[in-house]
């Protein structure tokens, strides 16, 4: 009958015990060290290491390897996701034994792992400072120090820091221990040592070493075949022969033993002086049915043999067959679609295919493929990039024509007239045939086209731009889409104009199709006169317009080259786009900036040679610039920073004298200031404000006169040589008005704000009053402007990179050996997803923004002329937010961003240090009441955008 009772008390005894025994964990005891070192070695470290394995396994089945190079010695420097959920996962864990499990045996491991964590997700830096720490505080474990020397070099090594790795590896290789698994890792990690210092001997050294202790059979075939091509670039032949024979009879994956095979054949054969297409030894595969599954992949090489060879068309033939062929392997997939895209892009200079090809790539590669984030924001910003292409082309395709002979000239002309106008009847036939199709094109001006490789100077064969029909086809629709159907005349930009009518004959009207045909025949015949005369026109057959055309290429070469440094961060097209620009234009004003980019270029990427010359170039050429001088002075770029900071000071004191209308005061300090400083980094913007100041004094003769001087001085200056383009528009589109004028800049208007946005156009309020006749204004064409290539806070005119949305909002970062933190819930969403702000976010609520308010107007009325957008001043606690919109569309707020960031430093006049950008809904706009909320807002903005 108690039976019940007695058991009920038996659980309540242990329950309490188990409770006291609970409660005395924390304290340091055998049994507790017993305990922690149960659980956090057989459960949390072991499920970590199982994390990190797998990790590492779907990057080295992620890396697809460049075989025509030297194989890399580990396959997991894939681009690394943001936000990884593994890694993640098993940074909590090794957090969670150090912060819990503190009296167990394996805290050093769990910082060692997270070291690997790091590692694997490209933090460097911080993988580096984990691995210190081991080798402080943990000596007494030989193993555990070993595995920190060998991750820790491997990680100054991929931060280029390759003789501070030596000594670590040196260490590393006097403590060996052949009985450890670590051993292999140590000779692995050498053998990329001399690989990167090009010190192929002891590179060959080590990788036998590595191969012999591999403890891995992928890591020994992949070091295997290492070895071989080592021992090809150590003239060893017969070895070579043999390593790459040993892969081919193993079990490594086919694609290894694959090009292991190809490579034996090709030395022997060398050897021997046989000669045999390796693109029919790969057909021979095709008919073996075991190869079946490698079908696309054998493809895939002929086709890269193809290209090798410069056989375009073979190489496309064979990259569509391996796409075609390929069932589950979507990474090779991936890479066909990856080769045809840069093919359309360079050789073919076909931009909507390579775009579409591009996209196509991004939906089959693996994100952790290496290169994956710089083929996306390739693809993201491909027509910023054309554009800059294009006229390149263009402008090489009209230089071409000059240099021809009078009447080779003449028969080319006619050669690309002939060809426009079959490509319009092409697009009549497409158009009558399909009714759903877009409109033919009618019309393209030689501004707007697509382009060629721009590494080749003379445009032949199929790549000559008027040759390439999709480029053409393209540039009229891109021109007919921006400006309809216009006739070559003067003032064509212009809406209103006198225009001709078309007389149909009476008797034709029951026949609406021989309407339509004749009506389409008059205006491809009209089209065609216009582009012949259009074409003629724009030759540069003088040497002012040889000159116009050479300034036009240079400025787009510097915006591609900036582009693939800045934007894609793609550095051996960096390269190859400042070395042309060195080579056509070897006296160019920006050499200083040149050879400084290309020395961190090539030190970045470990060319350490060709580093080594372009610094010497530098400071023997310009010991006085700033580029030599960060090079021999690491504190020289703090100095001149704050010496911006003071200059900006200086320009605000003219800009508020401007604002408070006392004009002569104006021109009096900036003639003071330029006499002081006359190389300042604001000499444009200082001139353009006593410009406008003397132009409320003077007629409009002698403004102009000031204008035409300072967009001679300063050709290059982004943001103010646009803005006088569009003044000079104006004024000579309404010279009559302007010259009756008593002042050439009324300002009759008391409550005028010089930097308020203007909604009816750039040049209304400025040069007109209330009460002037309203005139159509020509549509300017946006000027060419010379890139700033430098790229370090020394430069004059320095250029934050836009695309990643660290260099918008720094986020936070918490300690290394903090747990990983729940997602955080916002006061914020993007309901509101039609009213898009681009804001500017000053941390300082008594900085006087008018002059950077007036120089975001600047940028307005320039690239944003007809668009109805402003900017506004909104306080957010201790901030000041500048804010412009409305965007419709995240994407058009994007795009502003990406336009107006690379000349913030010129628009803004404050330090640098003080202001962020961001994109927000109006909305979430309102909610920012405090600085709390507005810190709260940049970590949303940074975890959702």
């Amino acid at each position: 009958m108690h039976k019940p009772a007695s058991i009920k008390h038996t659980i309540l005894i242990l329950f309490a015990v188990l409770l006291a025994a609970a409660c005395t964990l924390e304290k340091k005891t055998p049994l507790n060290r017993r305990l922690q070192n149960l659980t956090a070695h057989y459960n949390i470290l072991f499920n970590a290491r199982e994390l990190l394995n797998q990790k590492q396994e779907a990057y080295a089945a992620a890396f697809i390897d460049d075989y025509s190079e030297l194989l890399r010695v580990y396959p997991d420097t894939a681009d690394a996701i943001e936000g990884d959920k593994e890694l993640a996962a098993v940074i909590e864990k090794g957090n969670y034994i150090i912060n819990f499990k503190e009296q167990s045996n394996y805290v050093g491991d769990a910082y060692l792992l997270l070291g690997k964590a790091n590692y694997l997700g490209k933090q460097y830096f911080n993988a580096q400072e984990y691995f210190d720490y081991v080798l402080r505080s943990y000596r007494e474990k030989p193993e555990l120090l070993q595995e920190a020397r060998v991750w820790k070099a491997r990680s100054m090594m991929m931060l280029n820091q390759q003789e501070e790795a030596k000594p670590e590896i040196d260490t590393a290789l006097r403590s060996i221990n052949p009985k450890k698994d670590v051993t292999a890792d140590v000779y692995a990690t050498a053998l990329q040592y001399y690989i990167d210092t090009r010190d192929y001997t002891n590179a060959e050294a080590m990788a036998i070493q590595a191969v012999e202790f591999a403890n891995n059979s992928q890591y020994r075939a992949r070091w295997r075949f290492v070895l071989a091509q080592l021992q090809e670039l150590n003239n060893k032949p017969a070895d070579a022969v043999n390593t790459y024979t040993r892969i081919v009879h193993s079990n490594a994956p086919f694609e290894m033993a694959f090009n292991a095979d190809l490579n034996r054949i090709r030395i022997e054969d060398t050897r021997d002086g046989v000669k045999i297409s390796r693109v029919d030894r790969l057909r021979s595969l095709l008919r073996n049915s075991n190869n079946r599954e490698f079908t696309d992949q054998i493809y895939y090489h002929i086709a890269q043999i193809y290209y090798t060879e410069h056989n375009i068309d073979k190489a496309v033939e064979n990259y569509r067959l391996a796409i075609a062929a390929s069932g589950q392997n979507q990474q090779q997939k991936g890479l066909a679609y990856l080769r045809l895209a840069d093919i359309y892009f360079k050789d073919k200079a076909n931009y909507p295919d390579a775009k579409n090809y591009y996209d196509s790539t991004l939906a089959n590669l693996s994100p952790t493929y290496p290169g994956y984030l710089a083929i996306r924001k390739k693809t993201d910003n491909l027509q910023q990039l054309t554009a800059n292409l294009s006229i390149v082309a263009h402008e090489d395709t009209l230089q071409m024509l000059a240099r021809l002979p009078e009447p080779a000239r003449t028969n080319m002309v006619d050669s690309m007239v002939n060809r426009y106008l079959l490509l319009q009847q092409l697009s009549t036939q497409v158009t009558s045939s399909d009714p759903k199709s877009a409109t033919a094109p009618t019309a393209v001006p030689l501004e707007i086209s697509n382009t060629q490789n721009p590494r080749a100077s003379t445009p032949t064969g199929g790549n000559f731009y008027f040759y390439n029909n999709a480029a053409v086809g393209s540039g009229f629709a891109t021109f007919k889409q921006r400006w309809g159907n216009r006739k070559l005349e003067d003032n064509w930009r212009r809406s209103q104009r006198s225009t001709a009518n078309l007389t149909v004959n009476n008797s034709q009207t029951t026949n609406p199709n021989a309407v339509q045909n004749q009506l389409q025949q008059t205006q491809n015949n009209t089209a065609t006169a216009d582009y012949r005369q259009q074409l003629l026109q724009t030759i540069p057959v003088n040497a002012a317009m040889v000159n116009q055309s050479n300034i036009r290429i240079y400025n787009a070469l510097l915006e591609i080259a900036n582009f693939y440094r800045d934007v894609i961060d793609d550095p051996k097209e960096a390269i190859a786009a400042y070395e042309l620009i060195l080579k056509r234009f070897p006296d160019n004003p920006n050499r200083a900036a040149i050879y400084y980019s290309l020395y961190r270029l090539y030190t970045g990427t470990n060319q350490l040679a060709r580093a080594d010359e372009y610094k010497s170039r530098l400071l023997k050429e310009f010991a006085d610039s700033p580029y030599a001088r960060v090079i021999l002075d690491p504190d020289y770029a703090k100095r001149i920073n704050d010496a911006d900071a003071s200059f900006n000071a200086l320009y605000n004191e003219v800009y508020e004298l401007y604002a408070q209308r006392k004009y002569p005061e104006v021109m009096q300090q900036v003639d003071a200031l330029m006499q002081q400083y006359p190389n300042n980094k604001l000499s444009a913007q200082l001139q353009y404000l006593r410009a406008l100041a003397r132009g409320r004094q003077v007629k409009v003769d002698p403004f102009k006169a000031d204008l035409q001087n300072i967009m001679n001085a300063y050709p290059a200056d982004g943001l103010i040589t646009p803005l006088i383009n569009q003044h000079l528009a104006f004024i000579n589109a309404n010279s009559n008005e302007m010259a009756a004028r008593r002042f050439a800049i009324l300002d009759s208007d008391p409550d005028y704000i010089p930097f308020a946005p203007e909604e009816v156009g750039p040049l209304v309020t400025e040069f007109a009053t209330v009460a002037d006749k309203r005139v159509e204004k020509p549509k300017v064409e946006k000027p060419v402007v010379v890139a700033k290539p430098a790229d370090s806070p020394v430069v004059k005119k320095p250029e934050p990179v836009i695309a990643k949305q660290a260099d918008i909002v720094q986020p936070k970062t918490d300690s290394v050996s903090a747990p990983a933190k729940p997602k955080k819930v916002y006061p914020f969403n993007e309901s509101d997803s039609t009213n898009y702000y681009f804001v500017i976010s000053v941390s300082s609520r008594t900085t006087n923004l008018a002059s950077s308010r007036f120089g975001v107007g600047q940028f307005n009325r320039t690239r944003y002329q007809g668009v109805r957008i402003r900017h506004q001043l909104k306080q957010s606690g201790d901030n000041q937010l500048i804010y412009v919109g409305r965007f419709y569309t995240v994407g058009e707020a994007k795009e502003y961003a990406r336009n107006i960031i690379p000349l913030m430093p010129e628009i803004m006049k404050v330090p640098k240090d003080k202001y962020t950008f961001f994109i927000i809904t109006q909305q979430n706009l309102d909610k920012l009441a405090d600085g709390k909320l507005l810190d709260t807002y940049k970590e949303y903005y940074q975890d959702n955008f």
